[in-house]
């Protein structure tokens, strides 16, 4: 059986609206511009019908992989507003005590996690670390390039 995916809330709520755009905007515009090339006539050397047909099955592979994590999501709740514990939902504030860069995350489900823009999965290996922990402790990560050292400053 297939493991379950942690979503939060929130998480829940993104992937349902991507699908509903996927199916109600995306597919019904593919579908029209598919119909359009036809109209054209021969089909084995009219681009737009191909690289529609091509877009067409793109946005149905994303459809399914919505639908599966959606089918396969575990909705936890969110640690509550004001808890000074790190958990699901939690906007932490660390200090890199390597390199004495501060950095701001929230801790997500796996498929809503994306550093770049400020979150992190709780299954990470930052976001496993600071699971539970507090404002002042300190977490050591095992890295490639050797552990790293936080202290989380803030819990929010």
């Amino acid at each position: 059986m297939a493991e379950d995916i942690v979503l939060t809330i929130g998480g829940k709520r993104k992937v349902e609206e991507e699908l509903s755009h996927l199916k109600n905007v995306e597919m019904p515009a593919l579908s029209d511009r598919i119909r359009e090339a036809r109209s054209l006539g021969d089909l084995s050397e009219n681009f737009d019908y191909q690289d529609a047909k091509r877009q067409q099955g793109m946005v149905a592979g994303k459809i399914a992989n919505l639908q599966a994590i959606l089918d396969r999501a575990k909705i936890v709740e969110e640690a509550e507003s004001g808890s000074d514990t790190v958990g699901m939902g939690s906007t932490v504030r660390l200090l890199d005590l390597d390199y004495g860069d501060e950095m701001e995350y929230k801790i997500v489900g796996v498929t809503e996690a994306d550093p770049l823009n400020g979150t992190l999965s709780a299954s990470s290996p930052v976001g496993s670390r600071l699971m539970g922990k507090k404002a002042g402790d300190k977490v050591s990560v095992d890295t490639p390039d050797g552990a790293t050292n936080f202290e989380i400053i803030a819990v929010g």
